[in-house]
C-alpha cells in the first residue's frame, strides 16, 4: 500500500511538473499558470510597453481579476512599429479612453485556446469574425487547416500569433506581433 501511495504521489508530481513545463517562456521569463495575466506580463521583457499601457489605462486591476480573459498581447516591437509618437500620445492622461478602447480590443471574453481559434476559423470556411471586450469586431483567418491563424483588425492590418496558449490563472495569453486597431 505504501508503495502504491508513493508511486501515485511521484506520478502526480511528475504530471504537475510536466504541465508547468508546457507553458512557453515569454520575453525570457517563465510564465506560471497559477499567476494572473498582469503578474505574468510584468515578468516578460517583451511586454513592458503593454504593461505600461495597461497601467496608464487603469486596467491592471481588471486584468488581475477573476476572468477568464483571452489576451492578444502585442510585444514591445509591435508597439514600436506604430507611427512615431503614437504610444507616447496614447499614454497621456487625456487619451485614456482611447487607450482603454484599443487595449480592450485585445481582450476576448472567456478562455479561448489556439485550437479553438483554429476550429472557429475552419468552421466558417477559413475566416471567423469575433467581438472583443473593447467593442471591436476582428476576424480570425486561417488559409488552410494547419496553417497559422492570423487576426485581421478593424483597419485591415493582420497580426500573427507568435506564441500561443500561455496559460494563466485567469485566462490565456496569445502573443501577437501587431497592435490591433479598431475601425475608425
Amino acid at each position: 500500500m505504501k508503495t502504491l501511495i508513493a508511486a501515485t504521489l511521484s506520478l502526480t508530481t511528475m504530471t504537475a511538473g510536466a504541465a508547468l513545463a508546457q507553458n512557453p517562456m515569454v520575453g525570457g521569463a517563465e510564465m506560471f499558470p497559477d499567476r494572473n495575466i498582469v503578474e505574468n506580463a510584468m515578468n516578460s521583457a517583451d511586454h513592458t510597453t503593454l504593461v505600461a499601457a495597461v497601467q496608464a489605462a487603469g486596467l491592471a486591476e481588471t486584468l488581475m481579476g477573476e476572468g477568464p480573459f483571452t489576451v492578444l498581447a502585442p510585444t514591445n516591437e509591435a508597439f514600436a512599429a506604430l507611427p512615431d509618437g503614437t504610444v507616447e500620445s496614447l499614454l497621456e492622461p487625456e487619451n485614456r479612453e482611447q487607450l482603454q478602447t484599443i487595449l480592450g480590443c485585445h481582450v476576448i471574453p472567456g478562455e479561448v485556446f489556439y485550437n479553438q481559434l483554429e476550429n472557429m476559423a475552419q468552421a466558417d470556411g477559413g475566416t471567423h469574425s469575433f467581438d472583443t471586450v473593447g467593442g471591436c469586431t476582428f476576424t480570425l483567418v486561417q488559409a488552410a487547416q494547419g496553417a497559422p491563424v492570423t487576426i485581421r483588425d478593424g483597419m485591415g492590418n493582420s497580426a500573427n500569433i507568435t506564441i500561443e496558449n500561455v496559460d494563466q490563472s485567469n485566462g490565456v495569453i496569445h502573443v501577437i506581433d501587431t497592435v490591433l486597431m479598431p475601425a475608425m
